[in-house]
């Protein structure tokens, strides 16, 4: 097939086909990440479609954000699952007005502090999904396979899990020391953790919605802060740089995070490197 020919992979419509037609679509895909993609379909409802490579909790995860906050979040159409063995969940739900842009956001968080649990893990008492808080190895041809976690009831019990990354060649002395800079995770609070700026909504400077529920769940206390230090582009580094500036302070956990996650995946060289140097003297 030419590469004029070749469908595009959000829409499969191909420039052969709108030379044939006059038809101009008014679904635009305007925010992806990993094997999610989200569609605007005209100017009042959006259509997420979710890959194969994680179990999304996004409607019940809205419902009780709904349900005991006043978060703004958007109503949910309909939610369903389609594909034998390409699986996808297609979530439709009513558009809140604006733009994805950055402002406003930590106020309505503190919310969030005040739904806690006694364990880490989804609502319902299911695991956790987190790329982010613990080392992933898993992958297919469309992108990184997430691992469900827990259920954790300990710091032991979460460190036990987060060990499991760390590259096999650092000593035990140098785990112990990393284990000793962990702060505490309880109390374990509810989570929205992918607050990127695609997925923060706003219209005249006034936040008019929060989407991307999915990952949601009871966290470490400090999770919310630390995962804002993953951005998608350096916008959104931007951007949560100056949402931290408005959260909780857990630099100390920041900080631990950052040593673990380059401790796991960059042993050889760069931070990583040194950090293994230093905590092997």
């Amino acid at each position: 097939m030419s590469s004029t020919s070749t469908p595009c992979t959000a829409c499969s419509w191909t420039p052969e086909r709108q030379n044939h037609c006059n038809y101009k679509s008014h679904l635009k895909p305007f925010y992806e990440s990993g094997d999610r993609g989200i569609c605007s379909l005209g100017s009042k409802v959006i259509l997420e479609d979710r890959g194969p490579n994680h179990p999304t909790s996004e409607v019940p995860n809205i419902h009780f954000v709904q349900d005991r906050t006043c978060i703004p979040v958007p109503t949910i159409i309909e939610s369903w699952e389609e594909g034998e063995e390409d699986k996808h969940t297609l979530t439709s739900m009513q558009r809140t007005p604006g733009e994805p842009l950055s402002n406003q956001v930590a106020s309505y968080l503190h919310q969030l502090r005040s739904l806690q649990s006694d364990k880490i893990q989804c609502l319902g008492g299911r695991p956790v999904y987190s790329n982010f808080l613990f080392k992933n190895d898993s992958s297919s041809s469309s992108g990184e396979i997430e691992i469900p976690r827990g259920l954790f009831a300990s710091d032991d019990e979460l460190w036990a899990e987060m060990e499991r990354g760390l590259d096999e060649r650092i000593p035990e002395a140098a785990r112990v020391r990393l284990r000793q800079r962990m702060p505490t995770a309880m109390p374990y609070t509810f989570t929205h953790g992918d607050l990127t700026m695609g997925n923060i909504m706003v219209e005249d400077g006034e936040l008019t919605g929060i989407i991307g529920w999915e990952t949601a769940g009871y966290f470490p206390v400090w999770w919310e802060y630390v995962a804002t230090s993953v951005p998608d582009g350096e916008e959104d580094r931007e951007w949560k740089g100056l949402l931290r500036r408005y959260l909780p302070d857990y630099s100390a956990a920041r900080e631990f995070w950052l040593e673990y996650w380059y401790l796991c995946r960059d042993l050889e060289g760069g931070r990583g490197g040194r950090l293994g140097d230093e905590m092997n003297d």
